[in-house]
């Protein structure tokens, strides 16, 4: 991305901000009619078990797993975090890319506050992540070098952004959650653009083996949070007998719905750089079911 259009995203940020703050109108609370998700996100539609759900049954679940989503994007946007702190410092201060990340970064910052007021908004306990979920958030935030750590970021914000978009245009959406998701689409859409220009330049110096390992990390990303949408206490929450039969039967099903709603995005991605190939084509399709 050349430098007039980084000054010009740099200068949106600084003179358009989007405060959480007055942006949300927090002092709403959600109505009888309003929705926390739309109902194909959620992870048993489709099955049977979910005709057999009451409303109040099905008004929880959808708040549950929200609540999941939001946790996920919280802790991929503190971690993302930590590494830009890192990166920054290799960089001089009045460096373009130095000075688009700065602004980028009070942006997370105020992202991840909102995720966690909308959190407490609407009641939310979030599971926390798994061990390994924990482990591989924190390895490779460690150890990747940057460009990596970049292919991750822009995998899961393609994801995420799609999924909100989802979310916000569903009518009756609870008005907390809509501008929220918002808001994030708004700012968000700038810092994709930054990161779909780093990383293509990346992937077009890179060869084969690079290629293929790019394509894991991103594949392992997404992987990662979509496994952190779907959690057997959930469905303990909402009364359901036999939650571990259920989370099965649930896992597999969102698994098939992420994969026909989310990746389209991502595939055109990893496709322009050829990150499809003999070594990664089938770890897309078993675990996340693409079709690729």
């Amino acid at each position: 991305m050349d430098a007039a259009e980084l000054e010009r995203l740099i200068k949106i940020s600084k003179e358009r901000p989007l405060m959480p703050e007055t942006y949300i109108p927090w002092q709403l609370e959600p109505e009888a009619t309003d929705i926390f998700l739309p109902e194909f996100l959620t992870s048993l539609h489709g099955l049977e078990i979910y005709d057999a759900l009451t409303p109040f049954q099905k008004t929880e679940l959808a708040r549950h797993e929200l609540v999941q989503v939001i946790a996920s994007y919280a802790w991929g946007e503190s971690l993302f975090c930590v590494f830009m702190t890192r990166h920054l410092i290799t960089l001089p201060a009045d460096d373009i890319e130095h000075r688009f990340l700065l602004r980028e970064l009070i942006e997370e910052f105020r992202h991840q506050e909102m995720f966690g007021q909308a959190i407490l908004k609407i009641h939310g306990r979030p599971i926390k992540q798994t061990r390994l979920h924990q482990f591989f958030g924190k390895f490779s935030n460690k150890y990747l070098p940057a460009d990596y750590l970049f292919m991750g970021s822009i995998s899961v914000e393609l994801v995420t952004d799609i999924y909100g978009d989802y979310a916000r245009r569903a009518p009756n959406i609870y008005p907390v959650i809509k501008k929220m998701f918002d808001l994030h689409n708004i700012e968000e859409a700038r810092h994709i653009l930054f990161t779909i220009s780093l990383v293509k330049t990346h992937a077009a110096r890179a060869g084969y083996i690079k290629r293929t390992l790019y394509s894991y990390v991103i594949l392992f990303n997404i992987f990662f949070v979509r496994t952190m949408y779907v959690k057997r206490e959930i469905y303990e929450r909402i009364g359901l007998e036999n939650p571990e039969q259920i989370y099965k039967l649930a896992a597999r099903n969102f698994k098939q719905k992420f994969s026909e709603t989310c990746l389209t995005d991502i595939i055109q991605f990893v496709e322009e750089w050829n990150g499809f190939n003999a070594a990664t084509r089938w770890a897309w399709r078993w675990l996340l079911g693409a079709k690729v």
